[in-house]
């Protein structure tokens, strides 16, 4: 374990993931004068709206719950967005925190390939993970299979302990890749001792994939290779980032903290405990992560990266749904629109080999797949899934076709339709056409940020609605 630190040095790097920075600000300015309750009175007189006061008193209220009572331990999951899992990217590493009253009493980081190949879980790898990725044991850096992030975390945990972890853990977190730009916007560029260049926003992602992919074994000598070592990049760089967030003003503070809480609105941090009041509170923030709920339509389009390497940094997506009330039960048509921006092979860039899912409403039916391999189907979160794996080549374009029938209880008359965006990728932008029985249609040019509803439908047929 490290050495212990300050509650307010760990804090800013490892937990800012989950909670404003400007509450975190005033929890540690009042938290030794059990000031939380005048927090919360000042929070309820602000000229602000009543949801972001309710926000606000309960990201006070999980402050003042993790900070009493017994001590709290919690899994990081550090996932990669540009090598897509289901859940969010590949967990190349994790970390485990552990707090006492108000103080961080312990950090660990450790590498997920080197903890997977300690003891195998015994757990038979889901389709077609086991084939693309030549794999017999479903490990913890593939846990994050599900689209649903609350049972990603308990999955999460299940393997942990079967693969010898003695951690019981208070709750689960994950924190894209996608978070790093954030921090490094806030602080400037970084110089880490010992090596070269700088690390900044446009560049830092790209320069620690190469470091730990490459970069390390180019500067070490091979008898002295420890595959345990290459990630240790992330921790100097890591310590460097929390100190300099630390001396930010608090006007920079506070506009990190807006950047922070846009990055969970946009699920690139998810969040999940086992306390259900505080998981509860998390469901209330919007921070959870969970497959939504939907009284008619659903529609989510999962990509799993599986032998691509890095290459989803190079692939652009979008796509185009048209549903057709003009038959017995509604026609769903569904294109999903990749082009692979890469153009020669290289250490972190190929074809894009994909396992695509789409999750939709139970009952539906599929009954022709386009440009595709052959259908999947399963279900994940309560909704049906078909899948299939396909292909995207270098520098080229490709479409994929999806028709199905929806079940037969979602009518016209009381349509909506929940569009959610899978964690790690960037905004997802789509059309929605609706064509009605009577021959009507209506069209919405969206772009999905973290999710969309389409609950009112009752706009003329001429008029073009931009959603955001």
């Amino acid at each position: 374990m490290a050495k212990q630190r300050s509650w307010r040095f760990w804090i800013i790097f490892w937990l800012v993931a989950f909670i404003f920075l400007t509450a975190w600000f005033l929890f540690w300015r009042y938290q030794h004068q059990g000031r939380i309750g005048f927090l919360k009175t000042v929070t309820n007189v602000l000229p602000i709206q009543e949801e972001k006061k309710r926000d606000l008193n309960a990201v006070l209220e999980i402050v003042e719950k993790i900070s009493q009572g017994e001590e709290k331990t919690f899994l990081i999951l550090f996932q990669n967005s540009d090598e897509l899992r289901p859940g969010g990217g590949y967990i190349g590493s994790f970390g485990i925190v552990k707090i006492k009253g108000k103080k961080i009493i312990a950090v660990d980081t450790h590498d997920t390939n080197v903890f997977d190949s300690a003891k195998e879980t015994g757990i038979k790898p889901p389709y077609p993970m086991g084939k693309m990725l030549n794999v017999d044991d479903w490990e913890m850096r593939d846990s994050n299979w599900s689209a649903d992030f609350p049972t990603n975390a308990k999955r999460a945990e299940e393997f942990y302990q079967a693969q010898g972890g003695k951690e019981n853990f208070d709750g689960v977190f994950a924190i894209s890749s996608k978070v790093l730009p954030v921090f490094l916007e806030a602080t400037g560029p970084i110089e880490v001792p010992g090596y070269q260049g700088e690390f900044n926003s446009k560049n830092a992602v790209e320069k620690l994939q190469y470091q730990v992919e490459k970069g390390y074994y180019e500067q070490t000598p091979w008898e002295e290779v420890d595959r345990g070592k290459r990630k240790y990049i992330m921790k100097d760089l890591a310590k460097m980032i929390a100190k300099k967030v630390q001396d930010l003003s608090l006007l920079k503070k506070k506009e990190l903290a807006e950047k922070i809480e846009a990055q969970l609105e946009q699920k690139n941090i998810m969040l999940y405990f086992k306390d259900a009041d505080l998981e509860n509170k998390i469901l209330q923030l919007g921070w959870d992560g969970a497959v939504g709920e939907s009284a008619s339509d659903y529609l989510m389009i999962l990509d799993a990266n599986l032998g691509s390497l890095k290459t989803d940094a190079l692939i652009k997506r979008s796509f185009e749904y048209q549903v057709d009330f003009r038959h017995q039960k509604p026609w769903a048509k569904l294109k999903i629109s990749y082009e692979n921006q890469g153009r020669q092979e290289d250490w972190r860039t190929r074809d894009y080999d994909v396992f695509t899912r789409i999750l939709v409403p139970k009952g539906s039916w599929l009954y022709d797949l386009k440009n595709a391999g052959e259908a999947h189907f399963d279900s994940d979160a309560g909704k049906k899934t078909f899948g299939f794996i396909h292909q995207v080549k270098l520098g080229q374009k490709k479409t994929v076709e999806i028709n199905y029938d929806l079940p037969e209880n979602i009518k016209e008359n009381d349509y909506s339709l929940l569009i959610q965006k899978q964690s790690g990728l960037d905004d997802l932008a789509g059309k929605v056409k609706l064509i009605f029985s009577n021959g009507e249609e209506k069209q919405f040019d969206i772009k999905v940020v973290d999710e969309v509803r389409l609950d009112d439908i009752a706009v003329p047929a001429s008029k073009q609605v931009v959603i955001k």
